[in-house]
């Protein structure tokens, strides 16, 4: 998976084109990012401790790894990844400025 938690990123397809964010949660498995203010769903809730009120909750819904590129730390432009071994350690590298990510 090219995108960590902590990861900023940038919604290249889908409703949400051109939003950018933070990874929250990723999810390997499925190939899926929680991405912070993208793709807003409204849940019901039933109340409960955290929510003795319930109602209809706003949050975010997981969106394919693959509408989501990486945000350039050097130009803030969204990049491809690619990676490099340096001092025995793979590292993450951003294809149009080289800088690498931590």
């Amino acid at each position: 998976m090219h995108v960590k938690k902590g990861d900023k990123v940038m919604v290249i397809s889908g409703k949400d084109k051109g939003k950018t964010g933070v990874v929250l949660t990723s999810f390997p498995k499925k190939d899926r990012v929680l991405v912070e203010g993208v793709n807003i769903i409204k849940k019901h809730m039933k109340p409960n401790q955290a929510n003795p009120q319930g109602g209809i909750v706003s949050q975010e819904a997981a969106i394919h790894v693959s509408n989501v590129m990486l945000i350039d730390p050097k130009t803030g432009e969204p990049t491809r990844v690619g990676y490099k071994v340096e001092d025995g350690k793979k590292v993450r590298v951003a294809k149009k400025s080289g800088e690498i990510i931590k």
